[in-house]
């Protein structure tokens, strides 16, 4: 099959965009408001974009607290999402009005960052404290406003759980992080197997 993606013409019952971009690593944005109260959402619009510096980003709806309070206080947190903590992500992408505490909903403990004034989830294996170095606002094809803002962060902090540390390196079986997949789908990306690259001729 083939369709325009402008006209949405595929003929199925929901958009499959997001289930060919999969799966997608899920990034726990913690953030202040500039009001002082504490939010925490799950947006699977995230990533890794550069090693050197590190730096990550997320991406959003436009009017969604995390972005307003990642621009407005110029950090914010990202903590890993494992299996175990899947049901408080869920609970944690309630949509509620500005400065509800997601941390209290999806009854979870929050622990001040140590670089950023930024709250992350305390269980969580791993989690990255940023700083925003730019925030962009997508423009479409026709020159109108695409319904997404793009935080990027610089990462300038790391915290690591030693319980999912194995001979040096981070093991995934034990971590078993959670992803994205379409629709409503998830997926647990714990079976590992390691691929080299080709030697360059």
């Amino acid at each position: 099959m083939f369709y325009s993606a402008d006209t949405r013409d595929h003929g199925l019952p929901r958009d499959p965009f997001k289930a060919i971009v999969a799966p997608r690593p899920i990034g726990w944005i913690g953030t202040n408001g500039a009001d002082g109260s504490r939010n925490l959402s799950p947006y699977s619009f995230f990533n890794a974009v550069s090693d050197n510096p590190k730096i990550v980003m997320f991406s959003s709806g436009r009017g969604n607290d995390s972005p307003r309070n990642a621009e407005e206080t110029g950090v914010f947190t990202s903590s890993f999402v494992s299996r175990n903590l899947l049901g408080q992500m869920n609970a944690s992408s309630v949509i509620v009005p500005y400065g509800v505490d997601e941390f209290e909903i999806a009854g979870l403990e929050h622990v001040p960052g140590r670089m950023v004034d930024a709250p992350y989830v305390k269980d969580a294996y791993a989690v990255l404290e940023c700083k925003v170095i730019q925030v962009v606002r997508p423009v479409a094809l026709d020159g109108t406003d695409a319904d997404a803002i793009v935080v990027f962060g610089q990462v300038v902090g790391i915290h690591i759980d030693e319980a999912i540390i194995r001979d040096g390196r981070l093991d995934m079986s034990i971590a078993q992080p959670m992803g994205r997949m379409g629709y409503m789908d998830y997926t647990e990306a714990s079976t590992v197997f390691e691929l080299m690259r080709p030697p360059r001729p």
